[in-house]
């Protein structure tokens, strides 16, 4: 098993990054890995540092120390960013400049992989570019964005682009079915259900509430038969998304908080120095920002199945022929195209990837998603 093996269909991107960690075609010193979501950016980038780190041959090998120790996220010498908020600060950016300016410790290379680079401010972004501009000789920069259109122009200039795609659907369920053990039926439903998202397929096979949830979720457009019932289901929405997001954010403060208390040198009865304070608040105020964007995230994954129903609706009133996303609804779906007009579910489409652009904007989103479902009962 090499490092490559998660990579599902990406067949010429794997093709690009062992021929430049093996330095047959030239090794850049900052990368670009942009791809829709699910596409597996992180995971690119991830297997790249690694093949990077890699002490043997052929680069990548999946099995020595190296391998292990950056697929695990353990090694000294590559440094994982995730912004955790809405943003990532420039007071950030620079205490990042100053690690990636070290020279590795016993890897071949300083490498700094910076997952979702596109919630970089624009005052961080430019404390980046310096960095990226005139990297030290054994620094490699890896940055992950949806589009290359995300980051300033004056930074994706400098980096050499790696374009991942959707993987194929039948690639995603022969992973699911293969490698994880899933039934072949439910590997190819979930599949179709996640748009080719692998981590999405995994969870919709492995969680019995993720796809509870996302029944509800499609069952939305059933409920829409008056003005009270599209807003009680806007509020059902916005509930999930929150008991959701509540679950993960509990799950991590505690760990975080617990870890910071401890560092900062707790006592046995819970008291705390002098002087840590601020310290505490500042986590405060990263784990507030993070749950707002975990929430955030949660409504959006539940936009985008949204989108899938009507997605299918419009592809049968179009005799597209394409294959269905949520085929266990045809045949409510095949009532609802045959009832409704195409100019309408364009409509209602569109409502949705409004309703997407004002939750980005900061929309108050219970308000968002009430104007959505009004939108959808109407058409």
């Amino acid at each position: 098993m090499s490092v490559w093996d998660d990579l599902v269909g990406q067949e010429p991107v794997v093709a690009q990054l062992s021929s430049a960690a093996e330095g047959t075609s030239g090794l850049a010193h900052a990368w670009l890995f942009t791809g829709p979501p699910g596409a597996g950016r992180s995971a690119a980038a991830r297997a790249f540092a690694a093949a990077l780190q890699c002490e043997e041959a052929p680069r990548g090998c999946g099995h020595c120390a190296s391998c292990h120790q950056v697929l695990q996220g353990t090694h000294a010498d590559v440094e994982v960013v995730r912004p955790q908020g809405l943003s990532y600060g420039v007071k950030e950016a620079r205490a990042l400049v100053l690690r990636a300016s070290s020279s590795p410790t016993g890897g071949r290379w300083q490498v700094v992989l910076f997952e979702d680079a596109d919630r970089a401010t624009e005052a961080a972004a430019n404390a980046l570019l310096k960095a990226i501009e005139e990297p030290p000789a054994r620094t490699v920069w890896l940055l992950c964005t949806p589009s290359p259109d995300d980051l300033l122009v004056t930074i994706r200039s400098r980096c050499r682009l790696v374009t991942l795609r959707t993987p194929p659907i039948s690639a995603v369920a022969d992973v699911l079915a293969l490698r994880d053990g899933v039934d072949r039926e439910t590997a190819d439903v979930v599949a179709r259900a996640a748009q080719g998202h692998i981590s999405r397929a995994r969870r919709l096979a492995t969680d019995p509430q993720a796809r509870r949830r996302r029944a509800e979720v499609l069952a939305v457009p059933r409920r829409l038969s008056s003005v009270g019932p599209a807003v009680a289901a806007a509020e059902s929405l916005v509930a999930a998304a929150k008991a959701e997001a509540k679950a993960r954010t509990e799950e991590l403060n505690e760990s975080e908080t617990s870890a910071l208390r401890q560092a900062l040198g707790e006592s046995a009865k819970g008291r705390m120095p002098r002087g840590t304070a601020g310290a505490l608040k500042e986590l405060e105020a990263r784990q507030k920002s993070r749950a707002t964007r975990l929430e955030r995230d949660a409504l959006d994954r539940t936009l985008l199945d949204l989108a899938s129903y009507y997605r299918d609706v419009l592809t049968l009133q179009l005799g597209a022929g394409t294959e269905l996303v949520n085929t266990e609804l045809g045949p409510e779906l095949r009532t609802a195209a045959a009832q409704g007009r195409p100019e309408d579910t364009l409509k209602r489409l569109d409502a949705i990837m409004a309703c997407r652009e004002r939750l980005e904007a900061n929309v108050n989103p219970l308000l968002a998603v009430e104007a959505l479902t009004l939108a959808l009962r109407t058409g």
